[in-house]
């Protein structure tokens, strides 16, 4: 009997099925240096442990996308090693602030299955939520995956795709950020003078820079988070995939596009929730993605003054600047568009 694993494949899962995921991680300084050399996220309270502290903080917490995607990366040996595709995330909520020492687990429930047509794949559903070694969750989310079938005759265990809700109600956020001093945020040092009250509904915002994606940065990227997956790493198979090349982690993109969406909205410091989210195309190294956000609605928190959330869209698109906001060509997706992401930011009043 090998002692090497292949990964589960679409057949292996079934409804219900809770799966303990491998390889506690403690997120150390070293983590947010790399994470922030990788991206170049500016957004002062998780950069300066003084800024931090001057607003209710105890020292700077861990960006809310490198917590995602350290416990995204947990789960791919036992969901996602034997994928096609990442295709989409909803309710995600981020329950409690992390700090450079904790140590993240994760774990997961299939809490949908559903065969493809073609009989050669399956769309596998996961609620999958990270913890601190006390049992606190400090994030859960669900995502849907597409997986290879090992035999394409084999029966799918069930055929259920579960329900998620559009968005997260406002008063279900918040509670990963502290109550904050709003007066002793400094829109100076911050890099930018607008505040909750300076955005309107409808508001388009084109982020203006773009990045080239570097073959070199994704695949250190994806190591960071210990996410082995095989489509991100092996030429060797790939060349005679689906694309014929290494496809990039989804998850640079979000965060390409977040650190992007600086320019426009630099005091919205902190991720709450993602309402949904839809890898729209593949992106592969060479590319150069823009970014543009629009404001989707706003909202007071319960008994909260410090802090006000803006829901955003953001798109994100490959070669193409986004003065002119591109996301559908008639009925269609823009081909240039890559990723569609609905979330909810909060922001100082």
């Amino acid at each position: 009997m090998s002692k090497t694993s292949p990964g589960n494949f679409f057949e292996d899962f079934s409804l219900g099925q809770v799966i303990q995921h491998a390889t506690p991680r403690t997120v150390t300084a070293g983590d947010v240096s790399l994470y922030t050399a990788l991206y170049g996220p500016r957004f002062a309270v998780q950069s300066s442990d003084e800024f931090a502290r001057a607003i209710g903080y105890p020292r700077a917490p861990v960006d809310d996308l490198l917590v995602f995607h350290i416990v995204f990366g947990k789960t791919v040996p036992d969901i996602s090693l034997n994928a096609v595709a990442n295709l989409g995330y909803a309710d995600c909520r981020f329950l409690k602030p992390v700090y450079p020492g904790d140590t993240l687990t994760a774990s997961s429930e299939v809490i949908g299955l559903k065969e493809n047509s073609n009989r050669k794949t399956g769309i596998v559903f996961v609620h999958s939520t990270g913890f601190k070694p006390d049992g606190s969750k400090v994030l859960e989310y669900v995502r849907w995956v597409m997986v290879h079938k090992r035999d394409e005759a084999a029966k799918a265990d069930a055929d259920h795709v579960p329900r998620v809700p559009e968005a997260l109600l406002p008063s279900m956020l918040g509670s990963a950020c502290p109550a904050i001093d709003a007066a002793a945020y400094d829109v100076t040092l911050a890099g930018s003078p607008y505040r909750f009250g300076d955005y309107e509904v409808g508001e388009r915002i084109d982020h203006v820079d773009g990045v080239t994606v570097e073959e070199a940065e994704h695949q250190i990227a994806t190591r960071l988070y210990q996410n082995p997956g095989r489509i991100h790493f092996n030429q060797y198979v790939e060349a005679q995939g689906r694309f014929g090349r290494r496809l990039i982690y989804g998850g640079h993109v979000i965060s390409l596009a977040r650190a992007l969406s600086f320019n426009g909205l630099a005091n919205a410091f902190h991720i709450a929730a993602i309402n949904g989210g839809r890898h729209v195309a593949p992106l592969f190294a060479g590319a150069t993605v823009f970014a543009w956000s629009e404001v989707l609605a706003k909202s007071d928190l319960p008994g909260r003054d410090d802090v006000g959330a803006l829901r955003l869209r953001t798109v994100a698109a490959k070669d193409r600047p986004c003065a002119d906001f591109p996301l559908k060509s008639g009925e269609e997706d823009d081909p240039a568009v890559l990723l569609d992401l609905d979330y909810w930011v909060l922001m100082p009043r």
